[in-house]
């Protein structure tokens, strides 16, 4: 409200649990009631792991799909519905380069990522009759957030011990900016990192042997640190 000309008409906060699927109807309700329409879907909840696969407990895997997947396609059903009947609208939804990839102490959360980007590369493919419906997937590399703070762990119970240096990841005004770019010229899928992990990208895109040598030696030392609470 003090850097633009929005009024306080122009801004809703609804409270959103995306494990509260029940919810997500009234509240895209709530939304239209208020503003007429919706033009942009953001998808941008979820949470991350650190724990290795053996040491972590099943439920912890179905608490991720839980969030991570099934709350963001919820969300999204519900408002797409909105914007067949308009034939017009942006989904977008921020997926991470480990939808891409594949990386130690992170079994569960790469797998909502590939779940969320075999989804909406599907769901894109279904909307053939409206083009005027953008699918926008973004993919972040590391980004300076309070994301690491609050990961999943071996077990629901247990918080991270340590959230280590941040300070070698991208910054989150540059990666906000990049997203509404993307956003703006609807841009089918976008990879937004600095490099080591934008070239790790590329590899496993064109090389995967090569990405899977790489990722082997990366993710021995990422274990050891991990281990040693580094």
């Amino acid at each position: 409200l003090e850097i633009s000309r929005l009024g306080d008409k122009d801004i809703l906060v609804l409270p959103l649990d995306l494990t509260q699927r029940s919810s997500h109807e009234a509240a895209t309700n709530s939304v239209l009631k208020h503003f007429g329409k919706i033009d942009v879907l953001i998808n941008n909840g979820g949470r991350s792991q650190r724990s290795l696969f053996v040491d972590t407990n099943l439920d912890v895997f179905s608490a991720i799909m839980e969030l991570n997947y099934l709350g963001t396609i919820s969300l999204t059903k519900y408002v797409l519905n909105h914007m067949i009947q308009r034939r017009k609208g942006k989904i977008v939804t921020v997926s991470s380069v480990m939808g891409i990839m594949g990386a130690p102490l992170a079994s569960g959360y790469c797998a909502s990522k590939h779940a969320l980007q075999g989804f909406f590369n599907s769901l894109r493919t279904e909307l053939t009759d409206y083009p005027e419906i953008s699918i926008i997937n973004i993919c972040p590399g590391p980004v300076q957030s309070k994301i690491i703070q609050n990961v999943f762990t071996e077990n629901l119970a247990k918080s991270l011990e340590s959230s280590g240096d941040q300070s070698h990841k991208m910054r989150t005004d540059r990666c906000v900016r990049l997203t509404l770019v993307s956003t703006a010229n609807d841009i089918k899928e976008a990879w937004i990192s600095d490099n080591p992990y934008l070239a790790v990208c590329y590899l496993w895109q064109y090389a995967p042997t090569w990405a899977w040598w790489l990722m082997n030696k990366m993710g021995k030392r990422r274990i050891q640190n991990f281990k040693s609470g580094v």
